[in-house]
């Protein structure tokens, strides 16, 4: 029986701490807060704005709109030179992930 219960409840945590490493490449299960890239637009452009977008999450709750184009939008980012990501994540409670556009 107590068996049982360590195997339901070791399924229960990887379940609702999936979510939170989905687009991570390092797993971490204690913290995690990192930062990379996503991808490079025309290089032939500068970098003179920057977008920031995000969401967050508490347990299996989760909100927010971390969209590439909700970035840009939020500074007048028409041409993206490119993009990064940060997240963070701690112990598969909370977790935030932020997009970052940067272009003109």
């Amino acid at each position: 029986m107590r068996l049982l219960l360590y195997v339901m409840l070791l399924a229960s945590l990887m379940i609702v701490g999936g979510c939170a490493y989905s687009s991570s490449p390092v797993i971490a299960p204690l913290v995690l807060n990192e930062k990379g890239p996503v991808g490079v637009g025309s290089t032939d452009l500068k970098a003179t704005k920057q977008g920031i977008a995000s969401s967050e999450g508490i347990i299996i709750v989760g909100w927010g709109d971390s969209s590439i184009a909700a970035a840009a939008a939020q500074n007048g980012i028409t041409k993206i030179h490119h993009v990064d990501t940060e997240t963070q994540n701690i112990f598969g409670i909370y977790s935030k992930y932020t997009t970052v556009v940067y272009g003109e």
